[in-house]
């Protein structure tokens, strides 16, 4: 969620008040959602990655901690890299197997997307 410093500032300029703070939407944390109630979708992509195939993982609900922990437990166990982030969890290479059954194992409901 990329924000302009213009909309959170609003109209402010300058503040002479040194109990000014700037209040952030962000602070809001998204609610935790169980694995069982997640809806993944596990694909493979190569658009855009210069013929390089990914796993892609979408569908996550949920904080970007939770997001961010178990993109660092796949990419551990696949041994790979890849990133997480906006819900969606990238792993280099063709893992969707493996990730499938590393989700299911986790108790999360996952599914193959895609041909």
């Amino acid at each position: 969620m990329k924000q302009d410093w213009k909309e959170k500032l609003g109209s402010v300029v300058y503040s002479t008040n040194p109990n000014f703070k700037i209040e952030n939407d962000e602070d809001e944390q998204e609610e935790s959602v169980n694995p069982n109630q997640q809806d993944l979708r596990v694909m493979l992509d190569k658009k855009s990655r210069g013929g390089k195939v990914v796993t892609l993982i979408t569908g996550f609900k949920g904080n970007s901690n939770e997001l961010t922990d178990l993109s660092k437990f796949i990419k551990t166990k696949c041994g790979v890299g890849g990133t997480a982030k906006d819900g969606e969890i990238i792993i280099q290479g063709d893992f969707r197997d493996k990730i499938l059954e590393l989700l299911h194992n986790k108790g999360y409901k996952a599914k193959k997307a895609g041909g």
